[in-house]
């Protein structure tokens, strides 16, 4: 099989980057080139809540040359992806359109949970070392330019993921008036950080003791190099190793780390903070070892682009990773699990049965499962209003590798399972919802509604459902000798809703046992 060419360009708060792979099935991925440029379009964000004209150009710029490299390769696929100072600049719009027309590539502005997820894509491609590491309590931190990102892993499920608004750069700006020497700013950090992550403590480790950290960004890898241990991608260190390291680094000068590892001096004002930020991390978890696995969000899309493609095997089930995550905001607001196993487990079955009428894609049948296990999250907050309320928490909710607009579509999902469906016309949604999600979210709907009224009284009356289609009829089968006559009055209520929209008719059977 032919060897293809994929690159990859991220957009990030204080560096933009070029990196060239190839990718075979037989060789994996390989990284071809790498070329980045300083450019800090966070601190314009965080100054002017907009990138800045002259920034803008010089972005074009660099994007320019990138495009006449990515020529020089005869790259055959490519992605623009742009992260956090890009989506929260106020002009992100004029700003994407400029740009776009100006260089002739397409830019992907990543949610905080897509680009998450795509750096998780990154390390987890390190499949035996990176299993092996979170089968112990594991936080993954990703250090950027305006916040951090704590994904907090056990037993090889992901527990949560949740953004801290510290960056390395923005907060070393904002701390930059009232410094008066190095140990007071590394005393204001620790101060800053310690009421953050009291917080993270107290919602979500618990008594959970966590044994490994692994740090993504903040140029930490270059510093880590001496502790890289042969044919291993991923660079760890002992608590000692890192704090004999960190006072090394903490005493010099910028020029002076520059030439002693042999990196930009500009890289030198993340790094440092970033350093701090480690340090903290290390001590508040009480870690034994620290992960550096060196690699970026442009690997991350390379890993995603191969693997959706199918030009690398893997054996680590992404999707799996996302539902673990639902599964801990269910259980954070109560749900009652049992009643979820059982609409999953019949809820798929009608998916799986339908692929002809629905025309839905397997994302959509992932969005489904997630919308049966969070739909009655609104419960923790009011048995009156539970559809507003699971709405809400949804879209106020991180679900790392989901996009905003998923996680619209399993909001809204949600929501009118026990609220009326409006027409499209009178769908006031800011924009994102055309036709084509309006009936995604329809078809969802309508799945979710038949489904949650076969355990209506949350009771789980009969273990297992039969689900055949013949024709026009779809049939779903209760093998139980409980007494079901509320569930098939419900069944009946919703039964129409779901034949306007599939013009299918369901029919529930009851079956006694033998």
């Amino acid at each position: 099989m032919a060897v293809k060419t994929f690159a990859a360009i991220s957009i990030g708060s204080s560096e933009t980057e070029l990196k060239i792979y190839e990718c075979s099935p037989s060789r994996g991925l390989k990284e071809l080139d790498c070329v980045s440029t300083r450019l800090n379009l966070g601190l314009d964000v965080f100054n002017e809540q907009r990138i800045s004209a002259e920034n803008t150009e010089e972005l074009c710029r660099v994007l320019l040359d990138f495009r006449e490299i990515m020529q020089s390769y005869r790259v055959s696929t490519w992605r623009v992806c742009a992260t956090s100072a890009f989506r929260e600049s106020r002009n992100n719009l004029i700003l994407k359109n400029y740009v776009e027309g100006r260089t002739g590539l397409k830019i992907d502005v990543l949610s905080n949970s897509e680009q998450r997820f795509l750096d998780y894509k990154a390390i987890a491609s390190v499949t035996q070392e990176f299993d092996q590491i979170i089968q112990k309590a594991t936080a993954i931190v990703d250090l950027g330019g305006t916040s951090m990102q704590i994904s907090l892993f056990d037993k090889d499920k992901l527990i949560t993921t949740q953004n801290i608004r510290l960056g390395t750069l923005t907060t070393a700006e904002k701390l930059a008036p009232y410094e008066r020497n190095r140990a007071h700013f590394d005393a204001m950090i620790t101060e800053l950080m310690g009421h953050e992550l009291e917080g993270f403590n107290k919602l979500y480790q618990k008594d959970r003791q966590i044994k490994n950290l692994i740090v993504v960004g903040g140029n930490l890898v270059e510093v880590m190099k001496p502790f890289q241990k042969e044919n291993k991608r991923i660079t760890s260190v002992t608590r000692e190793q890192f704090l004999a390291q960190y006072h090394f680094i903490s005493d010099q000068e910028a020029d002076e780390i520059s030439r002693k590892f042999d990196i930009p001096v500009e890289k030198t004002t993340v790094m440092l903070p970033a350093l701090l930020f480690c340090r903290n991390l290390m001590e508040y978890f009480g870690v034994d070892t620290v992960w550096f696995p060196g690699f970026s969000l442009n690997d991350g899309m390379a890993f995603d682009y191969a693997q959706k493609n199918r030009e690398i095997r893997i054996s680590h089930n992404f999707d799996e990773d996302i539902i673990a995550a639902a599964r801990s905001i269910s259980k954070r607001y109560k749900c009652n699990q049992q009643h979820i196993r059982c609409l999953e487990a019949v809820g798929l079955q009608v998916f799986d049965r339908l692929k002809k009428q629905h025309g839905l894609s397997p994302r959509d049948r992932l969005l489904l499962q997630i919308a049966i296990i969070l739909h009655n999250c609104g419960k923790y907050i009011s048995l009156e209003d539970v559809s507003d309320c699971a709405f809400n928490i949804i879209m106020a909710t991180e679900i790392i590798g989901l996009s905003h607009l998923e996680r619209q579509i399993v909001a809204y999902t949600v929501k009118f399972n026990s609220s009326e469906l409006p027409d499209f016309e009178d769908f006031e949604t800011g924009g994102e919802i055309n036709v084509e999600n309006y009936l995604r979210i329809a078809k969802l709907t309508a799945i979710l509604r038949l489904v949650n009224a076969l355990d209506r009284t949350h009771r789980q009356k009969c273990p297992e459902f039969t689900v055949t289609l013949k024709e026009k009829e779809l049939k779903i089968q209760a093998q139980t000798d409980a007494d079901m006559t509320l569930e098939a009055g419900t069944f009946r209520e919703k039964a129409p809703f779901f034949d306007s929209i599939f013009h299918v008719t369901p029919v529930f059977k009851r079956k006694k046992k033998l």
